[in-house]
């Protein structure tokens, strides 16, 4: 098992790392949009720079890298080999695989759509959507709690449904892989832009999702497939423009410990209180 761990790991990590290598390079070749000073933090301070706003949202992602190992991993391989025995024998092979990520894929939209309209898990997503800047690395930037939430929700899944490992791993694979494509800063043609979105999410879908006006933050959940937002009524009719304020409505960015620390702190008066007002 430990063997198996390791090896699955490694691949993963060299698949995702490539890809994220690529596009962190391509979006700055051929940027959609030019990004600008971050506003300091604290007075006094001078406006935050490009390169500090990325390395907070990796030292995010290194706060997570030990999650893998010792907690989603393991928990995943567990709940694969504890799940229920229903599957008939056509759902298997290719097939049963197709069936796999179209399933686990609704599931995440609507596992991303609570995470937006349950305040508890709001909190903690709220931690990705409070960057003030799209690109490869705001795909890395989760909050640990969020993560670990993700991995109990998804274990739950995998018991009920019987979804074997390996349609699970692949799944994990085409989701990062979007996502750094969908948070990127890539400046696509309108015509590759129009027929991929038809069938996937692209960035000018994704950047309407991170757009700081409510209506649209809450809205374009889908997270490989497209369709989804369209059959269950939740897409943006909300288009795309270079200079599209990104993040949370009314609510400023924070230090990286902050950061951490921020779903566990105390809100002030109701729900709405917790800045998600509506403009």
């Amino acid at each position: 098992m430990e063997a198996l761990e390791s090896s699955i790991l490694e691949w993963k990590a060299a698949v995702v790392l490539a890809w994220f290598a690529l596009f962190f390079l391509a979006e700055r070749w051929k940027p959609a949009a030019r990004e600008r000073p971050e506003p300091a933090l604290t007075a006094g301070e001078r406006p935050l720079g490009a390169w500090q706003r990325v390395g907070r949202n990796l030292s995010l992602w290194l706060a997570n890298v030990g999650l893998a190992p010792l907690i989603v991993i393991p928990l995943t391989l567990w709940a694969s080999t504890h799940a229920l025995d229903w599957r008939p024998d056509w759902w298997s092979g290719l097939a049963g695989l197709i069936i796999d990520l179209i399933i686990l894929d609704c599931l995440i939209y609507w596992w991303h759509r609570a995470n937006h309209e349950v305040q508890f898990l709001w909190r903690f997503h709220e931690v990705h959507h409070l960057d003030r800047f799209l690109d490869t690395s705001t795909a890395l930037r989760f909050h640990f709690g969020e993560v670990l939430l993700s991995a109990a929700a998804r274990a739950g899944v995998i018991l009920l449904l019987g979804i074997p490992f390996f349609s699970v791993i692949v799944f994990e694979i085409l989701v990062l892989l979007c996502a750094l494509f969908q948070h990127s800063n890539l400046k696509l043609g309108a015509k590759t832009e129009h027929l991929l979105s038809r069938v996937i999410i692209t960035p000018s879908i994704h950047w309407v999702h991170h757009h700081a006006i409510r209506r649209d933050t809450d809205s374009n959940y889908g997270t490989i497939f497209s369709f989804w937002d369209r059959i269950f009524g939740s897409s943006s009719k909300t288009e795309r423009w270079p200079d599209m304020p990104i993040g949370v409505e009314r609510t400023e960015e924070r230090r990286f410990f902050h950061l951490l620390m921020r779903p566990f702190r105390g809100r002030r008066g109701s729900p709405a209180a917790e800045n998600r007002i509506s403009s």
